[in-house]
């Protein structure tokens, strides 16, 4: 691996193939790969070679009277651990992120993991303490009831004492997933590679398609069901995760404490493109949430003229609307999405892409690349101005 390759891996490369790492855990992958390489210094400048300042070359050779070094980066493997922590503590924030809680559930599962990681460290460094005390600071003969003692008391009692009680601990603060909800209720069912979302309201369900807007400050039930497979709906800041099975239904309750954009994912995998089914999912103020669902129960509005027009020709002509409902026009397909305002939400694919012009365009010529085994197919025949002209209809549905 060249400069060139390593500096590609730390900060281009990763970024690249997943956009929602943060800018700490590239760096760190970048540490890392710099860490670890071998350099070639070559007379006086080897003296003054290294990526981090390491001024000492080892290992000289002389080769046709030019004198060569080979050396190891200065306390590469200390580096490369200190990366790897710095990369590790880099994954602990961010929307997608069970230890970033922004919700009571969250918080619960937070603050369970946190309590047994640091009951498991204490039991770790006892029983090794232990060990390395009979062995190294004290190795003498010790009596059969002495040594039973210390295998009985620390090998099992101790263990079991410890682990017994985190466990009751934990079941006791463990957050029900079966508790009613304020009123809100939204089912979700899992599709492959995508999900089916519908809020209840007195007026009739209101249809939206891989995302899910919810009030902060209210619990609301997610009724939870799949098509085909076993998916798992989870959002990692809200709580824990739910499977969602054929056939049978299954429930959840969330409550979002502090408004933003977070990220779900499906837990389970579930075919060829899992990894790519994701969704959006914004907490907003109660007012501005009941402001949303109205405007996402009426139907979509017509197009602008000039592009969009033409694009909805384009989306009649190839058939679309086979696939695809879009409310308030002729479209009243059932397969896909629902797109009555696709331009509105933050991601398209399930997460796959943005929701920028140019990732309509892109998703529509090459969905079959992006989200291997899909079933919508890619419409990569279409030239560049019909492609534009359809993403702009498909935006301007807000």
């Amino acid at each position: 691996m060249g400069r060139d390759d390593e500096s590609r891996l730390g900060h281009g490369f990763l970024p690249d193939v997943c956009p929602r790492l943060s800018h700490g855990a590239a760096q760190a992958v970048h540490f890392i790969c710099h860490s670890a390489r071998w350099e070639e210094c070559s007379g006086a400048g080897a003296a003054a070679a290294g990526t981090f300042g390491t001024s000492a070359c080892s290992g000289r050779q002389e080769t046709g009277g030019r004198v060569t070094a080979r050396r190891w980066k200065s306390k590469a493997g200390t580096r490369a651990g200190a990366s790897c922590a710095l990369l590790l503590l880099a994954a602990c924030s961010g929307r997608q992120s069970a230890l970033d809680p922004a919700g009571e559930d969250a918080e619960t599962l937070a603050l369970m993991f946190t309590v047994m990681v640091t009951a498991a460290a204490i039991l770790w460094l006892c029983l090794n303490g232990l060990f390395f005390y009979v062995t190294r600071v004290s190795p003498r003969r010790m009596s059969r009831k002495l040594a039973n003692g210390l295998v009985i008391g620390g090998g099992i009692l101790m263990p079991l004492v410890l682990i017994g009680a985190l466990l009751a601990w934990g079941l006791s603060i463990l957050p029900d997933h079966d508790q009613p909800g304020d009123g809100l209720v939204i089912r979700v069912q899992g599709e492959q590679w995508w999900w089916r979302v519908a809020y209840e309201t007195p007026e009739g369900d209101v249809i939206s398609a891989n995302e899910i807007r919810m009030p902060v400050g209210e619990r609301v039930s997610f009724v939870l069901d799949s098509h085909r497979v076993i998916h798992s709906f989870w959002i990692p800041s809200l709580g824990g995760k739910m499977d969602m099975f054929p056939g049978r239904q299954t429930n959840l309750s969330l409550r979002a404490d502090e408004a933003g954009i977070y990220r779900g994912q499906c837990a389970e995998f579930c075919g060829a493109s899992h990894a790519w089914m994701a969704f959006e999912v914004e907490a907003m103020e109660p007012d501005a949430f009941d402001a949303w669902l109205a405007a996402e129960a009426a139907p979509a509005g017509p197009p602008d003229g000039g592009a969009e027009a033409i694009g909805r020709q384009i989306f009649a002509r190839e058939g679309c609307g086979g696939c695809h409902e879009i409310r308030g026009t002729e479209f009243q397909g059932q397969v896909g999405p629902d797109l009555t305002h696709v331009g509105s939400r933050h991601s398209l694919g399930a997460g796959r892409l943005g929701a920028r012009l140019e990732d309509f365009s892109t998703w529509i010529a090459h969905t079959d690349d992006l989200k291997p085994g899909v079933e919508m197919p890619p419409f990569d025949h279409l030239p560049q101005e019909e492609l534009t002209a359809l993403a702009a209809y498909l935006k301007g549905l807000q």
